[in-house]
């Protein structure tokens, strides 16, 4: 009697995951720039990456001893879509650390980089002409080596308690895909940086005449000259130690007195409305540096700009601060039981100025302090003889200076940008818009970090797999970001939206979805396998008109899940020679359900 075995695998997304990266030619790409010794067997490098990466996509998990067992108990969905032959030893923790180090080696990495690069501009037709330049780091439980990757420095995940690395992303407009991904040592400084992560992206994009933004450690001196000098622009904010108060006062001087009119800054907002957001003006200054032993010169614009979000936002919390003082100041005298009081002035004074201080409202506010001095006769008692006491009473009193104020209003909201790009080509308002898609390359970050990518926790300890991992992840953000890119833009072409992404508000719209919405969608879709004797029956979940929507979008036929249910494994059988695998796969994924 023939034995009936049913078995289920999730697929989910993996196979969009995976034709995304066969778009991009991720595995033939992998297999070119890092060649395998001569003992390897079976699944290649560039496969054995790819399949890694769509499962870690799908899953939200770096853990190297979780693809074995996932790859084992879902072998149809996995070889359908990858077509090729697997089986669960292509992914031991060992192959899979082979896979890490080969991705930390430099020089093979960098020409991978660089190929992977011109190859995306060219299939997606994209125009290189903004790059953002950032950095973050990532935190873990590893030891400190006097030369290892994992230093202790300024955290940007407030874990300064925890050794780490530092990740440095030059991310591409206006979808944030990452072009060069760099890992250092976590106590580096990120102002040197720099010049290294664009000396790559010039290497790599091979185009000059790039806008490279960033934020204050990009307008160093020695970053700004090097960009310059190698025919490229720069746009970033300068910090306060770069643009001191004094100096920014005095540029803005002549906007006080009214001498010097603003240019309004305006944008669209998701209502298709134009709003204010901004307003400025600039000003040129002549900059000269030395670069590689020779001295340039050239002109730089600075655009003074006023946000009138950050002003109000400034104002507002400012009268906070005030109230907070002016009550404390108030009470600060104030006879109650188990509360000091103060006799004499210099003390009030102290604690006085102490709480504007605190309150960081130095000169907004007037104190004015009062003591008054009386004569009490005291008569005598007992022992005591009369005597003449002598009492004082301190008080403060607490007004607000309107003048001052006024003035701290006005200087609200203003910040400086350099620039040596030409008006022509990049004018103020343009500009501003430009720096405030910073947020491009911070979302990178968090979706490095965050659960699509899951960075942190970090549960590697060796250097060069720590490295190789941050890069294999670099390749999964690329993979996020050209997915969302390419139906946003498929959106925008159609001048339609998309609907039904959201649970619960099915009616909901947006021409703008994020991928790993987009991906959600495609959870619960299940590969079913009948199998009596030899005879074998698949099934998988229709396809909803959501999916075959997005699909769609993305260019993907919807053969990519159709294939793994076809009538019997004709094309497994057949084409791959599995059938002894298939079986032991059977035989694990039931064992293991």
């Amino acid at each position: 009697m023939n034995e009936l075995t049913i078995t289920t695998e999730q697929v989910d997304d993996f196979p969009v995951l995976i034709a995304q990266m066969e778009r991009m030619t991720v595995a033939d790409l992998l297999d070119r720039h890092f060649p395998v010794h001569g003992n390897w067997q079976g699944l290649s490098l560039g496969w054995t990456g790819t399949t890694w990466l769509g499962h870690l996509l799908s899953v939200g998990d770096h853990r190297l001893n979780h693809v074995q067992p996932w790859v084992e108990k879902n072998p149809i969905s996995v070889q359908g879509s990858i077509q090729r032959a697997v089986t669960g030893l292509d992914f031991t923790d060992d192959r899979l650390e082979s896979v890490l180090d080969a991705l930390s080696d430099d020089a093979s990495w960098a020409a991978f980089e660089t190929e992977l690069n011109q190859r995306t501009l060219r299939v997606y037709d994209l125009k290189a002409e903004v790059v953002r330049v950032d950095s973050s780091t990532a935190s873990g439980y590893v030891s400190v080596s006097e030369d290892g990757l994992f230093q202790f420095g300024h955290s940007k995940d407030h874990r300064p308690d925890l050794p780490q690395v530092k990740v440095v992303q030059s991310a591409l407009d206006p979808f944030g895909m990452p072009v060069v991904t760099q890992v250092v040592s976590g106590e580096k400084a990120d102002d040197p940086l720099y010049i290294p992560a664009i000396r790559q992206v010039r290497a790599g994009l091979g185009k000059r005449g790039l806008l490279y933004v960033g934020d204050g450690k990009l307008m160093s001196l020695d970053n700004r000259a090097y960009i310059q000098a190698g025919g490229d622009y720069y746009l970033g904010p300068f910090s306060k130690v770069q643009m001191p108060d004094e100096d920014l006062e005095g540029y803005l001087r002549p906007v006080w007195s009214g001498e010097q009119a603003l240019t309004l800054v305006c944008r669209t907002n998701a209502q298709g409305e134009k709003e204010q957001i901004a307003e400025g003006f600039e000003r040129e200054e002549s900059m000269t540096a030395t670069v590689g032993g020779k001295e340039i010169t050239w002109i730089e614009r600075r655009l003074l700009v006023r946000s009138f979000m950050y002003a109000k936002a400034s104002a507002t919390a400012l009268r906070e601060r005030l109230d907070k003082a002016q009550a404390a100041l108030e009470a600060l005298n104030e006879r109650k039981q188990g509360k000091r009081h103060f006799t004499e002035v210099e003390p009030l004074r102290q604690a006085a100025e102490a709480i504007v201080r605190q309150y960081r409202i130095e000169g907004l506010l007037n104190l004015s302090f009062t003591e008054q001095i009386q004569e009490r006769n005291v008569r005598p008692y007992g022992d005591r003889p009369a005597e003449v006491r002598i009492e004082r009473e301190v008080a403060l009193a607490v007004s607000r200076n309107e003048t001052a104020i006024e003035q701290a209003d006005a200087r609200f909201g203003w910040r400086v940008y350099g620039t040596n790009h030409s008006k022509e080509h990049l004018p103020l308002a343009k500009a501003v818009l430009a720096y405030r898609n910073e947020y491009l390359v911070e979302r990178g970050f968090a979706r490095l970090k965050g659960r699509t990518l899951s960075l942190t926790p970090m549960y590697l300890q060796d250097d060069d797999r720590v490295t190789g991992l941050i890069r294999l992840l670099s390749i999964g953000l690329r993979v996020l970001t050209l997915l969302e890119f390419v139906v946003q833009r498929r959106l925008a072409e159609n001048q339609e939206k998309l609907a039904g992404l959201y649970a619960g508000n099915p009616k909901r719209t947006t021409a703008t979805p994020r991928a790993e919405t987009l991906l959600e969608a495609f959870k619960s879709i299940y590969l079913t396998t009948v199998r009596m004797g030899e005879q074998i029956h698949l099934h998988v979940t229709p396809l909803s008109a959501l999916q075959q929507k997005i699909l769609h979008l993305l260019g993907f036929s919807p053969d990519i899940y159709t294939r793994l249910a076809a009538d019997s494994l004709s094309w497994t059988l057949s084409k791959l020679h599995l059938s002894n695998r298939i079986t032991h796969g059977f035989k694990q994924a039931n064992e293991q359900s």
